[in-house]
């Protein structure tokens, strides 16, 4: 049992630590990602369709300080991502997101709401609430705003356990 206890520990730590790293759940992105957009700003808006395992569109470009709303909508059997960010920060929160997987949060095709909420070890949550992503069961749709910043080098993905390596990211790009 104390190694199982001490396993859990470990895992709980490098999560912790691959979260700050990489941003975190409570919306830390820096300057080089852009940042949460106003809908007042909006210059057009792209609609991105989730199927299991990947994205229509593959890839999309972006003007330079563009303020763009994206219209996510799954159409998939099971439970996807749409977040904005950097290879990088797609790889630490994967393994944020391996911890929802383990703890009964996203399960297949549906997500439990209740355990969203629930303590992961040092204060930590699965509210999935960045402005920068969307979490959706089959079905579902929501919007992402998002203000590009001048240097546009950025991938949308999705990061349930296996989709990102499975193919399921495509690529932001300068106009």
């Amino acid at each position: 049992m104390r190694a199982i206890t001490l396993f859990a520990a470990t895992l709980a730590m490098s999560i912790s630590a691959a979260a700050q790293a990489g941003g975190s759940h409570g919306g830390g992105h820096g300057a080089a990602t852009g940042q949460p957009g106003k809908a007042d700003a909006v210059s057009r808006t792209i609609n991105v369709v989730m199927h299991d395992n990947y994205y229509e569109p593959e890839s999309v470009s972006v003007s330079p300080g563009e303020t763009v709303k994206f219209v996510v909508e799954n159409r998939g059997r099971l439970v996807h991502e749409f977040n904005l960010g950097t290879p990088a920060m797609h790889e630490a929160h994967q393994k944020e997101m391996q911890m929802m997987v383990a703890h009964g949060v996203i399960q297949g095709g549906s997500i439990n709401h209740e355990r969203m909420t629930m303590d992961m070890g040092n204060g930590h949550s699965m509210k999935h609430d960045d402005p920068n992503s969307v979490l959706l069961e089959p079905g579902e749709s929501a919007e992402v705003i998002w203000t590009f910043p001048d240097d546009v080098s950025l991938e949308f993905a999705c990061n349930v356990p296996g989709h990102y390596q499975a193919g399921m990211y495509g690529e932001v790009t300068s106009e």
